[in-house]
């Protein structure tokens, strides 16, 4: 991904902030805009800490923010942007984020947005064969392709899909799973002494989700339109098991 995106600018430096803006800056000047003082992690892992009117002047711009604040976040960064940066988001749900981005952005700036399949756990090491989704917008072809070609070239998996089947999609294989190890931890599943390999996966589950805010788990919910659904799909088949259980 050479040519037009040489710096890139990243609002949010939480932990998948941190993990990707330690990537990018092994081939990019990185500057990163958080609203509290990182200034020594940023600078640690070679970023630039700076303020947020210099980071939206990068040729890409990278939202690492809560979904419930991505709009207000575009609303503020709109009057900021260079006329031809590219912005992308990173949210777990697309269809939301790709019509605010669509609506609040100025027409002459690029629109491509992303769902990276990893996070600080699983791609602490290394990204490859991790998958990361793109749904392309507003974007030329030869910038989209240079940007695909460079997640390629680091090990990464494209997925290229709509925001409508990715939010069909993630609604069951992630906020559905997020929603199983919720309730697993309210349930107070822990360590036990005699197990089995299907409950050590169980709680594999529930460690996952546990690293992730409660604020992510809630906005992959309320901003997934089949979220509900699958919840309630999922919440009835339990039931329907209990009751055969019941029966005499």
């Amino acid at each position: 991904m050479t040519g037009n995106i040489k710096k890139i600018g990243i609002i949010g430096f939480g932990r998948f902030g941190k993990l990707m803006t330690g990537y990018l800056a092994q081939d990019f000047e990185v500057f990163v805009y958080n609203r509290s003082d990182k200034t020594s992690e940023i600078r640690k892992i070679g970023a630039y800490p700076t303020s947020l009117a210099e980071v939206c002047e990068q040729d890409m711009v990278i939202l690492t923010v809560p979904i419930s604040m991505m709009n207000a976040v575009l609303k503020e960064i709109s009057p900021l942007l260079r006329k031809d940066a590219v912005v992308t988001d990173v949210c777990s749900v697309k269809e939301y984020p790709v019509r605010w981005m669509e609506e609040l952005l100025p027409e002459t700036v690029s629109i491509l947005a992303t769902h990276p399949m990893f996070g600080p756990d699983s791609a602490a090491d290394s990204l490859r064969k991790r998958k990361i989704v793109l749904c392309r917008k507003r974007i030329e072809d030869a910038l989209y392709n240079k940007i695909k070609s460079y997640l390629s070239a680091k090990g990464l998996i494209v997925i290229e899909t709509t925001p409508e089947e990715h939010d069909r999609q993630i609604a069951v294989s992630l906020a559905l799973t997020h929603f199983i190890g919720r309730t697993l931890s309210e349930y107070g599943a822990s360590e036990l002494d005699i197990d089995t390999e299907g409950y050590k996966r169980l709680l594999h589950i529930l460690g996952v989700v546990e690293h992730d805010t409660w604020q992510l788990f809630v906005d992959m919910h309320k901003y997934n339109p089949y979220a509900k659904g699958e919840r309630i799909a999922l919440t009835e088949a339990m039931k329907i098991i209990n009751e055969k259980l019941e029966e005499k």
